[in-house]
């Protein structure tokens, strides 16, 4: 496993906790982040639906940067939060919620949007008279988890709380930082982070999508193969740990 040479490519705090992770196994890694965090202005309207946290069920946090920031805008509308169920699709975002002080629960087997919606704690957090949910996310998320419970019987309400950006950089900085870093392996932690390596990569596309590429799920390893991916591993989680196990499973690529 020390023969992996890896390209990170999470917003740049997440990438440098990644990095320490792969470090402490013997992994090489080199981080270029490929989504940037950037918080948007809240309407009044959306402003209500955190004054008005109480009227829902339960409340689904789609990933850290949703963490953060709806703690943050919870913390001005509750000194007490509500005593409903919260829900994260992976292990991270449940341990900023957990540090919070909130009751959340999250997949165990999978980090992703199916596994969540087949919790036992979620459905029972569900089966109520006229449920509300309120899902926090970036802007532009997957629809799925909404039309699911939608089908079910339930409202569901969007708090967007950021959008992520594309980091400025010089062209063939992908290509260049594989080659001088000697780099076999990407990583890349949601579908919009795959469009933007894909994006990067430019005219270096062929070359790159032939690289092992580890991708948290099955709908991000779809996007990725459709766009020509040749080598593509599904981790089945986003995490440090999910990360490892795929790489003790995979031969490092000759050079």
């Amino acid at each position: 496993m020390t023969g992996w040479r890896l390209l990170l490519t999470r917003p740049a705090e997440e990438s440098a906790a990644l990095a320490s992770a792969l470090a402490a196994a013997g992994v090489f890694s080199s981080r270029l982040p490929l989504l940037a965090i950037e918080p948007l202005a809240l309407s009044d309207s959306q402003r209500d639906l955190i004054a008005n946290l109480n009227r829902y069920c339960a409340v689904i946090v789609v990933s850290k940067p949703a963490a953060r920031l709806g703690l943050e805008l919870v913390s001005h509308y509750w000194p007490q939060p509500p005593a409903q169920k919260w829900f994260s699709v992976g292990a991270a975002t449940a341990q900023i919620l957990a540090d919070y002080g909130l009751d959340v629960s999250y997949p165990l087997s999978a980090d992703d949007s199916e596994a969540l919606l087949a919790l036992p704690a979620f459905t029972q957090a569900v089966a109520c008279n006229e449920p509300r949910v309120l899902i926090m996310r970036g802007e532009g998320g997957r629809e799925m988890l909404a039309e699911r419970m939608r089908s079910l019987g339930a409202q569901v309400d969007y708090l967007e709380l950021y959008r992520r950006d594309l980091p400025l950089y010089p062209p063939q900085t992908l290509p260049q930082r594989v080659k001088v870093e000697r780099l076999n392996g990407l990583v890349v932690s949601s579908g919009q982070g795959f469009e933007h390596l894909h994006q990067l990569a430019g005219d270096a596309w062929p070359q790159l999508g032939c690289m092992t590429l580890f991708v948290p799920s099955p709908r991000v390893a779809q996007i990725a193969r459709s766009a020509g991916a040749k080598n593509v591993v599904d981790c089945r989680g986003a995490s440090a740990a999910a990360l490892l196990a795929a790489l003790r499973e995979h031969p490092v690529p000759a050079f």
